[in-house]
């Protein structure tokens, strides 16, 4: 009897990515490791918040996060 493989999540993707209690995928702003003194209070407000993947990369980061 053959065995199913298991896949492996791809450990990048799993630190990016968070998956939410309804199915969604959310993920942080970039531009927010350094050089922050330089940039209005305004923008870093709106980078902190997270943000919805687009329905074109959410198919392929459901492929790298199998188990989420």
């Amino acid at each position: 009897m053959a065995k199913k493989l298991k896949r492996k999540t791809h450990r990048g993707a799993a630190k990016r990515f968070k998956v939410t209690a309804t199915g969604k995928i959310v993920r942080s702003h970039s531009g927010k490791r350094h050089l922050m003194g330089a940039k209005p209070p305004k923008r870093m407000r709106r980078l902190k918040k997270l943000a919805m993947v687009s329905k074109a990369d959410a198919k392929n980061v459901k492929f790298m996060l199998p188990y989420a």
